[in-house]
């Protein structure tokens, strides 16, 4: 499988923010996509999304380079971790997590909801805390947990490890390199150490 960008532009009025992009990803890799900030990567994430439109251009996915069918992307085929991790701030992590599953019934559910929080080494004093309460950090790792658990052929890292501890900077990295396999994982960041 590879994602395709083809052509795209988009613009804020007269500001070109993205100029004539083209470029293939392919599945089991991760890409880090570096620039300064204001430069247009969250621009660029928010036009894969839907979240904004775009001027002109494509983007789909294909079985591979020889391949002339173009899949459209659907909504289930990306996650999204933005850099502000939002959630629903009243609900304890366990709740949230249930809930996740719950709504989300075409999600097979491959582990328990301790199991998931291990993974992420969320610790056991935070699995009942209201997210509210939880450090950046941590509801960085439940923005991530929610999107592993949902399976996506595309994972958009909005800077996932710029505010973040050196120590769950490191997990995290852990994290996403071990969910590279049968997706295509592309992060965005200012800081070049990050991207290397």
């Amino acid at each position: 499988m590879e994602f395709v960008i083809s052509h795209l532009v988009k613009s804020y009025g007269s500001k070109q923010v993205l100029k004539d992009c083209d470029f293939v990803f392919e599945e089991g890799r991760i890409y880090g996509l570096l620039g300064r900030n204001g430069s247009g990567k969250t621009t660029f994430f928010n036009c894969i999304n839907s979240d904004i439109d775009i001027n002109s251009g494509e983007f789909y996915f294909r079985e591979g380079k020889d391949s002339a069918a173009k899949t459209a992307l659907q909504p289930e085929d990306i996650g999204y971790v933005v850099s502000t991790p939002t959630g629903p701030e009243f609900m304890t992590g366990r709740e949230f997590l249930k809930f996740f599953i719950e709504v989300h019934e075409e999600i097979k559910s491959e582990k328990t909801i301790d199991e998931y929080f291990d993974y992420m080494m969320i610790p056991e004093d935070d699995r009942d805390r209201i997210l509210k309460d939880y450090s950046h950090g941590t509801k960085n790792k439940m923005q991530m947990l929610v999107n592993i658990i949902a399976k996506p052929k595309l994972m958009l890292l909005d800077e996932p490890l710029t505010s973040l501890d050196v120590i769950v900077a490191e997990e995290m990295k852990n994290v996403i390199r071990s969910q590279k396999e049968g997706r295509i994982t592309i992060f965005s960041t200012h800081l070049l150490d990050v991207a290397l």
